[in-house]
Parts: structure tokens; sequence; C-alpha cells
């Protein structure tokens, strides 16, 4: 049995989420976001040091909005 690598777990939360925009269920939508977000690393608070205004800017995905997972299921669709 193949161990899937990290670009095959994605690409199968990416079927995930189009069976979700497909079903319309925005909370299977944002799971499936959330798990891609988790295999990237995404779900660490980061900080970049290098803003415009020289203060570190602090992402975290923690209640991440049904807008933004659209905008990362999009980006993912043109990655993956």
């Amino acid at each position: 049995m193949k161990i899937p690598d990290l670009n095959d777990l994605i690409a199968d939360l990416q079927t995930a989420k189009q069976i979700a925009i497909d079903d319309r269920n925005p909370n299977a939508l944002i799971m499936a976001t959330i798990g891609q977000a988790k295999l990237l690393g995404l779900d660490k608070t980061i900080k970049d040091v290098t803003p415009h205004n020289d203060k570190p800017v602090v992402f975290n995905i923690t209640g991440l909005s049904p807008e933004a997972a659209l905008a990362i299921s999009k980006r993912l669709d043109e990655e993956y």
C-alpha cells in the first residue's frame, strides 16, 4: 500500500471541497479547507516581520470565515 504524499492529500481534500461546493454544504467546505491549511502548516500563528509599516503581521486560521475558505479554495484549485 502506497503512503500518500502531501500532494495526494491536498488533492483529495480539494475533491472533497468540490463535492461540498456542489452539495452547497459550507461546513464541509470549511472543514476540507482547514484540513488543507493544517497539512500546509497554515494552522500555526505566523509572524511576518517585513510588512510595509514595520509592525509584525499575525496570520491565524482560527475562526476561518466562509469567504476566506472560498478564497483559499480558489487559490488551491489554481495550484492543484
